[in-house]
């Protein structure tokens, strides 16, 4: 495993790194299995691992998992989606931060995350709050650095710019969604993460399963999800996957293992989250480290999805307020007229 710098962190993290959502009660809660899948990341030479609070009992499940361990692996969990009903139990205020915190240390059976980061962007909290919110669990010992998930390149440049004039601690990580179907991120988020000497740490490089293969025209899927998420009913999307299956099987490896390799070709990108739930899902991603693509492979990939493109959207990704309200797109019907 060829290991690289999280940013300017210091820390050496493997271009793969094992993503925790699927080790919880609504994908893989078997602990045996889970701790022999920990233990096969491990020893492959993975020695970042992600989690969340709001990926149920994923943090309980992983923290029973490393024990004995922990000091082997850079941790890292997130905070700020909605865990319960209660409107205060999500968001990057201080008031949720420094119980999230806790909780998530408590289930982890650790003292300290190796990165904290704020899940999805919170518009309705001052920056300013989450991040001396954050730099005072930098200063205390219960997190060494800070990241952010999903965040616009506009919100990265104004919490590097509020951290550098109120001496606070600066997102050290950005946590983006990238695969061969969606490069939009190459257009700022990557050049912007790059210019501030932040690491990046791919989430979904697989497209939440279309880029396994799994979903084809004409073909029924036995992905439980497709029928929760309609990405992966997309006919662009599916258009781009039939390009990219005969691509992948030309070069002679399995689809999941292009998407991969292209992920982790970009030098903006740090590492990509690998998300099994099955041991055989776990060797077949694991089989995509030796995999390197050439300059001709990714011509015909820029020719099927241009960079800084993408073929529809995630039903994951983070929407800016004006893009989920038209209230804030629109002016009063009134004021709508040049005259």
């Amino acid at each position: 495993m060829q290991y690289r710098t999280l940013g300017r962190t210091g820390l050496r993290v493997s271009p793969f790194a094992l993503g925790t959502m699927m080790f919880s009660s609504f994908g893989n809660s078997d602990q045996t299995e889970v701790d022999g899948m920990i233990a096969r990341a491990l020893d492959a030479g993975i020695n970042f691992v992600d989690t969340a609070d709001a990926y149920g009992d994923s943090e309980e499940i992983l923290g029973r998992a490393l024990k004995g361990r922990r000091d082997d692996v850079i941790l890292a969990s997130k905070f700020a989606r909605p865990i319960g009903d209660d409107p205060n139990h999500r968001g990057a205020s201080r008031r949720w931060i420094v119980s999230a915190v806790e909780n998530s240390l408590r289930r982890l059976q650790t003292d300290h995350l190796d990165l904290y980061q704020v899940h999805r962007p919170d518009p309705d909290t001052d920056i300013e709050e989450t991040l001396s919110a954050l730099t005072d669990l930098v200063r205390s010992g219960k997190v060494r650095a800070i990241g952010t998930s999903d965040m616009p390149a506009s919100d990265i440049v104004e919490a590097q710019w509020v951290a550098e004039r109120r001496g606070l601690e600066r997102f050290r990580t950005e946590q983006p969604h990238y695969s061969l179907l969606d490069r939009s991120i190459e257009r700022e988020v990557l050049p912007v993460a790059q210019r501030y000497g932040m690491g990046t740490v791919i989430w979904s490089p697989l497209a939440s399963g279309m880029l396994t293969g799994r979903v084809r025209r004409g073909q029924e899927s036995d992905l439980r999800r497709v029928t929760r998420f309609a990405a992966l009913r997309d006919e662009r999307r599916i258009d781009a996957v039939e390009k990219f299956i005969p691509l992948a099987a030309e070069a002679g490896m399995p689809l999941t293992h292009l998407a991969l390799a292209f992920v982790i070709a970009h030098p903006g990108v740090t590492a990509a989250l690998i998300g099994p739930r099955t041991p055989a899902q776990l060797d077949d991603l694991l089989a995509a480290a030796e995999v390197h693509l050439s300059d001709d492979l990714l011509d015909r990939i820029d020719a099927i999805v241009p960079p800084g493109t993408g073929v529809g959207r995630m039903d994951q990704e983070y929407d800016t307020p004006p893009i989920e309200s038209a209230v804030l797109r629109r002016r009063p019907v009134e004021e709508r007229s040049a005259a």
